[in-house]
């Protein structure tokens, strides 16, 4: 090994000519997998360390649809220094004609007990006084409101005194559908929001003393509590949604990263094959000198060593140096704390990668020089053929090695599976593609009469070219952007496609039960109503199935995160298809029975018989499920998972929700009807929500398409390699051919088709390959139908094109310039 090192150091002090590709290869692979990961730890970060301002106390408890009873207001002031209580509803904000849909938060004097809200002027106290609001400033403008403006909420007026930049606690919302309000709690006592049954949360924050348990605290409210439907959280895990959101995408983008090394792989695979063919005249002095294979491989895998520490050192520089350095403008950005600092697990996540994927790359070109003989080394080139079983032992530990890590570190094994299984299958189709191409060239070129179409795909099809890591490494960059591009564009098109016709054009909330006969009525006398479906609602938790913990029983399916919709009817509705049991009679009166959705039902592990625990207002309910039916809950309209019999919430206060279709351009004075007729009520436009959710898809999909692009720019540096790596054959064989009378036009349309050809190649599998990738998401996780998108496709084929031309072209200058009696001399 001392010889080896001793000749490895010899060999670098050349420098590091033609490895300036497997550097940058690796270099931002390494700085695309450390900056997500800085900034993925920096957020988790903030979110522990400011956990209890993102709470807006030390802990908070949740009822759903109901205040606090006395007894538990009680035990919450007992435990806590300072309580705070806050309502959070929807509402329509009403201004002359306009009528706009608000997140409210209603406070007390209390509120906040951590943290401040920022206004763009004046303080929270002030503003809310004599009947003040603040309101984010994008709810302003569409509603055309300055300060000092009035309008109301239900049926209480307000006047308008401050703009909201930033709530300390916005982050532990969750996804709202439309812009905040705030007020205080104590000026809609006559506003008609907050009667009961009416849509509502109450959460009680609190601040408990210096070194409180909350782990003891939490176990004691919930003990004592345990049938109320109280829910407990606290700043050991304050903002769990955006927790858990920031990791996985941080997971995901990492595994895109990933991909973006494989590519990187590729070039670093060609950059050590290219070099060794470069030192073809030492090896094989060394070879007669006595050394033998295994010294040779030592030497170069010592230098390749090197490289791949300098390499890697650079990415870490790269990808933990921006995101320092711009630490200010990302934690601004960002709509929850962020500690932008050095964390060494990013910094280690991303050099195992780097390292790993690296040697397993290199690792096969240096294998095969191994066993290479000196005579077969001095007429020219390495030789194919496979390496010795030890070194394919390695390669499958390296390959294993990295996806199990991968597995471990991004915590998410069926998307680091499934992302190795992508990225080993592209790879593979990639290769066959590339296979067949230069094979398929050779058949072509010997039947195809212009002489330029000839020449490039002789050169397509020759044993030694670029064919392979071209297609390898772009084909795998265009397959990354052509699934986001299917997948997009198949979302688009589904929401396009099913909202004018399926969905209906407003949700109805609060509806009381003594407006619900006016409402329909006075719907039903308006031409441009198309439909409407109403139904008593209430809200439940299903918190046992068959007596036992429900979340122990069926794991966490949605329908068990947070609250359900509820309905009950005497008579099975009459487009209600039953699959299993059947309708309680008209008059029943007895145990409480429930019919629940046949799908939903089958990924619980339900069935006939079952009795479920259901927490409706703090009041347990236990009913047995006598029948399944089918719930289409895909047209957006109004589906239930859970009916009950009438007599099961005898009593209980509620609201009817109701569906209203109509002709789109009528929405606006139905909106306005209905608001003056009942202010109490608050419509959802399903257009404006489909669009809500439509930006927050739009912003995952444009930074999963920014990490796609860094993929694709790894792949544009391996092409540019490639065609550098090939700058002397193109020299030589230039000189050929015009030594036998080709012009320089005509070379240099051979090379540019043969560029051409070689990307159409790799952007047509990225094409197969995005699409399927693009139908496995629609169908199994969207579940949505999927169509293939032509525009999409034929852009990824474009750009293969354009991107291999580029390269290509970059390099083909000097070949053309050069003179034949030049060249030829020097390969005599």
């Amino acid at each position: 090994m001392s010889l080896a090192w001793r000749i490895a150091r010899a060999e670098l002090r050349g420098g590091l000519r033609g490895f300036w590709v497997f550097l940058a290869c690796l270099a931002l692979g390494v700085a695309a997998i450390a900056g997500v990961g800085m900034v993925r730890a920096g957020i988790e970060a903030g979110l522990r360390d400011q956990g209890a301002v993102l709470l807006g106390g030390d802990a908070q408890v949740e009822f759903t649809y109901r205040f606090a009873t006395p007894e538990e207001r009680a035990f919450l002031d007992s435990i806590a220094l300072k309580t705070s209580e806050i309502v959070d509803f929807r509402s329509m904000v009403v201004a002359g004609d306009a009528h706009v849909l608000t997140q409210v938060k209603a406070v007390d004097d209390a509120y906040p007990l951590l943290g401040s809200v920022q206004l763009e002027a004046g303080d929270l106290t002030t503003a809310l006084a004599d009947k003040g609001a603040v309101m984010d400033g994008i709810l302003a403008d569409q509603v055309g409101l300055a300060i000092g403006d009035r309008f109301k909420l239900g049926a209480q007026e307000f006047t308008l005194k401050g703009r909201i930049l930033r709530e300390p606690d916005s982050a532990t919302g969750g996804f709202a559908l439309a812009p905040r309000t705030i007020v205080k709690t104590q000026d809609l006592a006559r506003s008609g929001l907050l009667e009961p049954g009416t849509l509502f949360d109450s959460s009680y924050r609190l601040l408990l003393p210096t070194g409180a348990d909350l782990a003891a605290l939490q176990a004691q409210a919930e003990a004592k509590f345990r049938d109320s439907g109280l829910r407990w959280s606290d700043s050991r895990k304050a903002a769990p949604g955006v927790a858990r959101f920031v990791d996985r995408i941080g997971a995901f983008l990492i595994l895109v990263g990933l991909a973006g090394l494989a590519v990187g792989g590729v070039g670093v695979a060609a950059a050590v094959r290219s070099y060794l063919e470069a030192k073809i005249a030492t090896i094989a002095t060394l070879r007669t000198l006595g050394a033998t294979g295994g010294l040779i491989f030592q030497t170069y895998l010592l230098q390749i060593a090197v490289l791949v520490g300098f390499g890697v050192a650079l990415g870490l520089l790269l990808g933990v140096g921006a995101p320092l350095a711009l630490a200010a403008p990302i934690q601004s950005a960002l709509p929850f704390p962020a500690q932008i600092a050095l964390y060494p697990r990013p910094v280690i996540e991303a050099a195992f990668y780097g390292v790993t994927s690296a040697f397993l790359f290199a690792l096969w070109p240096l294998a095969r020089s191994e066993k290479i003989r000196a005579a077969a080394l001095y007429r020219g080139g390495l030789s194919g053929g496979w390496p010795r079983a030890r070194y394919a032992l390695a390669m499958l530990a390296l390959a294993g090695l990295l996806i199990g890590g991968a597995v471990w570190l991004s915590g998410t094994a069926s998307l680091a599976l499934g992302t190795a299984g992508g990225v080993i299958g592209a790879l593979l189709v990639l290769a066959c593609a590339a296979w067949g191409l230069a094979r398929f060239a050779r058949l072509l070129a010997r039947r195809t009469r212009s002489v330029a179409m000839r020449l490039a795909l002789a050169a397509i099809g020759a044993p030694r070219a670029e064919t392979t890591q071209v297609v390898l490494a772009l084909g795998l960059g265009l397959t990354v952007l052509a699934a986001v591009g299917q997948i997009d564009a198949n979302l688009r098109a589904a929401i396009a496609r099913d909202l004018p016709t399926r969905a209906p054009a407003f949700f109805f909330v609060d509806i009381q039960p003594d407006q619900i006969d006016g409402f329909r009525t006075r719907l039903a006398a308006n031409p441009a109503v198309t439909k409407v479906e109403s139904a008593p609602m209430l809200r439940g938790i299903i918190t046992k199935i068959n007596g036992q913990d429900a979340r122990k029983v069926a794991g966490e399916h949605w329908v068990l995160a947070g609250d359900r919709g509820i309905t009950y009817a005497a008579t099975q509705p009459a487009d209600t298809k039953l699959t299993a049991g059947a309708w309680w009679p008209a008059d029943y009166q007895g145990e409480a029975q429930i019919s629940f959705a046949a799908e939903e039902a089958k990924e619980l592990g339900l069935k006939l018989g079952d009795q479920l625990t259901l927490n409706i207002l703090g009041r347990d309910i236990v009913a047995s499920i006598t029948s399944l039916r089918v719930v289409d809950f895909s047209n957006a309209g109004m589906g239930f998972v859970m009916v009950l019999n009438p007599g099961a919430v005898a009593g209980a206060p509620h609201t009817d929700i109701a569906t209203v279709y109509a002709d789109p351009a009528a929405e606006a004075t139905i909106l306005r009807d209905i608001a003056s007729a009942y202010p109490n009520i608050t419509a959802i436009s399903v257009k404006n929500a489909i669009t809500r959710v439509t930006e927050a898809l739009t912003a995952i999909a444009q930074a999963t398409t920014i990490a796609a692009m860094a993929t694709l720019l790894t792949g544009f540096v391996v092409l540019i390699g490639a065609a550098a790596s090939g700058e002397r054959a193109r020299v030589y064989e230039a000189a050929v051919l015009k030594v036998m009378g080709a012009s320089r036009a005509r070379i240099l349309i051979s090379f540019a088709l043969r560029a051409a050809l070689m990307g159409a190649a790799a952007g047509v599998v990225a094409i197969l390959a995005g699409g399927i990738a693009g139908w496995a998401v629609m169908h199994f996780v969207m579940e949505s139908p999927y169509a293939f998108e032509p525009a999409s496709a034929f852009g990824i084929v474009l750009g293969g094109i354009a991107a291999t031309l580029l390269a290509s072209l970059i390099f083909v200058l000097r070949p053309l310039r050069r003179r034949p009696a030049q060249v030829l001399r020097t390969q005599e």
